[in-house]
């Protein structure tokens, strides 16, 4: 294990919500258009791939019903990510542009397998007994940012996210389902909403990062 991973498992923190939503909502104000529209490319991207053939899309060939799409499940760790990599800018108050939405792909490897490892255990947990999939769930809401941010490698940012937020499972717990039923909300609202629930929730887990792990104090050449 790395010294700065040692360190920071040795901290102790306090997970404050009401300020990681205030926080979140000002890093979205900050570049609103730019989280609205890449979160409607996203949806034209998904849209698009799901026109191809099955399993590389969700069109279904003949008769019966289309697979999953896979080439978007493939690269969606690295698209989801320029949410992250836009919000860190942000916080660091460094120049910020729509393109670095796209900087997930300059980490695609690590990203990938973060996601695809993560994904795996978690629903290995959930099928052998529930309990253990959602303990997994939620304490890896870091790992994608410790990749991001640190540069860590997939095992090591998943084992990291996992040890630091088991201290105050409970409290991230709590998070989670806030931050998912503020999703729910855009949704509800015909759909529309989402363009601003679906960013602005991932500006809120971003400032709970920045509070309890802290931010490298430029953003890392990529």
């Amino acid at each position: 294990m790395s010294s700065f991973s040692s360190d920071l498992l040795d901290r102790d923190y306090e997970v404050n919500i009401g300020a990681y939503f205030s926080r979140g909502w000002a890093i979205f104000k900050e570049f609103a258009w730019g989280y609205i529209l890449f979160t409607l490319v996203l949806g034209i991207i998904a849209g698009a791939l799901s026109q191809l053939p099955s399993p590389l899309g969700m069109k279904a060939i003949g008769e019966g019903s289309g697979g999953g799409n896979l080439i978007f499940n493939i690269l969606s760790p690295a698209l989801g990510a320029g949410f992250y990599f836009v919000s860190f800018q942000i916080a660091r108050s460094r120049p910020k542009n729509f393109s670095d939405f796209f900087n997930g792909f300059k980490k695609f490897l690590p990203l990938f397998l973060t996601s695809l490892v993560s994904t795996i255990l978690i629903a290995i947990g959930l099928v052998v007994l529930i309990i253990p999939g959602i303990y997994l769930a939620v304490s890896y809401m870091f790992a994608q940012l410790l990749v991001i941010d640190k540069n860590m490698n997939f095992w090591s940012a998943m084992e990291t996210s996992r040890k630091l937020i088991s201290k105050r499972w409970f409290s991230f717990l709590g998070l989670g389902i806030l931050m998912s039923l503020l999703v729910l909300s855009g949704f509800l609202l015909i759909g529309i909403g989402a363009l601003v629930t679906i960013p602005l929730s991932t500006c809120v887990l971003a400032a709970a990062y920045e509070d309890i792990v802290g931010l490298n104090s430029v953003a890392e050449d990529l």
